[in-house]
């Protein structure tokens, strides 16, 4: 093949015909130690890059029971839109975020955005009043509004869709370990015993740690798979084309219009975008005013620290097992995400309804809660699965990452000072929030699997997507480079469930 190809980073490959015929057959035994290969060197860097982006985004909810607001001198719902404010920023910065995806290197741009966030987190341990802190919080969402969607890009980049669930969610699970190990630094971090309130060395030790690790990020996250130093040569072709041997879409440099437009027209966007404004709203209430709830329940502050490690464990399991039985089922994933919103919605009405003084049900329906984290990383998968076409891609992710935004910034606003320590009306927003959330994801299940039936009642033929990879991978799947067909032009193309 002698004409060339434009990779992520804007760099012509040019393959002889020989390298080609190497790469026309490959065992099964030699594509899993790719993919091992591939895990060791990539995953590593998603899940602790993931893990301290969740570390720098709730230490608001950690310095909330260390003194920040009697530091800062904030009052009434001040701290309510101080944690809303980090989502305004992420808004704004979703959707020139998503136009730096297709025209920058993906893995250089990411680990810029790492460092800007790191020196922005330390400069909150400096902040005196409510105007610094909403400054602050507003620029660190606008630099952490790239990691998810760039996270997810990735994943669709290096693997195939049926590995997309298992691989979200590992690095996804960076979140909740974020939460076991924040809390025990958190802790540590408490007993300082110094000039400066430990809440500002919480925000100066997370921002250097990020800092440091911004660098090795910078040095060892590749752009795409055509330059990853880890890979031999040939190694690098194959491990480019082997993902999209179903989607028929690459990583491109250019912004269509068509794919833009398509993502608009497309019920699967706004099926996405219903759903995850609605799992949000929770998400945003309850990391910024979990600690605030437990320690309502009459715990000490040290006590409601360590407190916080099991419910994140628990957070830790619901990933890791949802992303296991996503992988191990076939047409799992959205039933699986209805159920973890059933399970936190279980956990929220034990914390709503039952009395006060029953204090350690009520931390167990706390501990319930982060089931609906296991929903992020599945959902995740679904459009790097689901959605072809680079730039209806990058442009279903930034909705999707709108609807973030809103139900974060929506979620702590539900939280009235004068309700504490119940926060009724909290609560019955979110109840209701979670049951929309898991009609939502059914709803787009079943608008998926009526598009696969009438896909194969046109063609005449039935293509199960979710059928496991076949031992040899030839020619004949690896020549559609260069394409990058949208799910609705690609009519071969079925929905994994």
């Amino acid at each position: 093949m002698e004409k060339g190809e434009l990779d992520t980073a804007g760099q012509i490959v040019t393959e002889s015909k020989g390298e080609f015929e190497d790469l026309t057959l490959i065992t099964a035994a030699e594509e899993k130690a790719l993919v091992r290969k591939i895990d060791r060197n990539l995953m590593p860097l998603l899940l602790i890059s993931y893990m301290l982006q969740f570390f720098d985004k709730t230490t608001m909810g950690y310095t909330a029971i260390l003194g920040i607001q009697t530091d800062t001198h904030l009052k009434g719902t001040d701290y309510s839109w101080v944690s809303s404010i980090f989502y305004f920023g992420y808004l704004i910065a979703t959707y020139p975020a998503s136009l730096a995806f297709v025209k920058f290197p993906l893995g250089k741009f990411l680990a810029l955005c790492v460092l800007l966030w790191a020196v922005i987190l330390g400069c909150h341990g400096a902040a005196m009043n409510f105007g610094g802190l909403m400054a602050l919080r507003f620029l660190l969402g606008v630099f952490e509004s790239t990691i998810s969607p760039g996270f997810s890009l990735i994943t669709g980049l290096w693997y195939k869709p049926s590995e997309h669930a298992s691989r979200h969610g590992l690095w996804f699970a960076g979140n909740t370990t974020a939460s076991i190990f924040g809390g025990l630094i958190a802790y540590g971090i408490s007993h300082i015993n110094s000039s400066i309130s430990a809440w500002r060395w919480l925000f100066i030790i997370f921002g250097l740690i990020t800092f440091v690790w911004g660098i090795v990020l910078f040095i060892f996250l590749p752009d795409s798979p055509l330059n990853a130093r880890f890979l031999t040569p040939d190694q690098r072709t194959y491990a480019h084309r082997r993902p999209q041997q179903e989607a028929h879409s690459f990583k491109t440099n250019e912004w269509k219009k068509d794919q833009f437009l398509e993502a608009l027209r497309d019920p699967k966007t706004w099926l996405i975008f219903v759903y995850t404004i609605c799992s949000n709203i929770p998400n945003g209430g309850f990391t910024s005013f979990s600690g605030i709830i437990v320690k309502g329940f009459g715990f000490d502050t040290f006590t409601t620290l360590l407190l916080g490690m099991p419910g994140s464990a628990f957070g830790l399991f619901y990933v890791l097992s949802s992303t296991y039985l996503a992988h191990r089922f076939k047409y799992s994933r959205c039933i699986l995400i209805a159920v973890l919103q059933l399970i936190t919605l279980a956990g929220c009405a034990m914390v709503y309804a039952l009395p006060t003084p029953n204090k350690w049900a009520r931390l167990g329906g706390i501990w319930l809660f982060p089931a609906y984290a296991g929903g992020m990383p599945l959902s995740f998968s679904i459009i790097a699965s689901d959605v072809a076409g680079y730039t209806k891609k990058t442009t279903v992710l930034a909705i999707m990452f709108i609807g973030y935004c809103v139900g974060n910034i929506v979620g702590p606003q539900l939280f009235f000072a004068r309700e504490a320590p119940r926060y009724g009306s909290a609560f019955e927003g979110i109840l209701v929030c979670l049951a929309l959330s898991a009609a939502s994801i059914l709803a787009l299940r079943q608008y998926m699997d009526w598009d696969n039936k009438r896909r194969d009642r046109e063609q005449g033929v039935h293509i199960d997507p979710e059928v496991k990879g076949s031992e040899r991978c030839t020619e004949e799947h690896l020549v559609q480079t260069g394409l990058d067909e949208t799910d609705w032009m690609n009519r071969q193309f079925r929905y994994h469930l």
